[in-house]
């Protein structure tokens, strides 16, 4: 596995990974997303219609950074590609994230007409701190 077992507890706790994407002119993206690791793979939640999902379709390459959120001088950078991206029926994936990171049941902030997806990271380089 690319991510060093020493910085694996990072993936299960409620840190915000800073995902990057590269855009339509080659230009970095980056934002603080929600995510789920699934013991392989990195999956963050995305809408339809962002630029971030079409900057993915487009070059899978990402890289994610994620902090300690008990230790700020620890974290983990991991750099991967997009290997899949699926329609997240029911919204099951984001209310996941809600209950997560919100301790609700229900994503809230829905906007009329999202549709979202589950993009699924596979991780193929880390390196650590801390």
């Amino acid at each position: 596995m690319a991510i060093p077992e020493k910085y694996v507890d990072i993936l299960d706790k409620k840190a915000l990974a800073h995902w990057a994407t590269i855009g339509p002119t080659g230009e970095p993206q980056n934002n603080p997303v929600w995510f789920d690791f699934d013991g392989e793979h990195i999956l963050v939640s995305q809408t339809q219609k962002r630029q971030k999902l079409r900057n993915v379709k487009r070059d899978p390459r990402v890289a994610l950074s994620l902090v300690d959120p008990e230790n700020p001088y620890r974290y983990i950078e991991v750099r991967g590609e997009v290997v899949d991206v699926t329609d997240d029926e029911g919204n099951s994936f984001i209310n996941k994230m809600a209950q997560k990171y919100l301790g609700q049941p229900e994503y809230q902030w829905h906007q009329p007409g999202d549709k979202r997806v589950v993009v699924r990271i596979q991780p193929k380089h880390a390196t650590a701190m801390g």
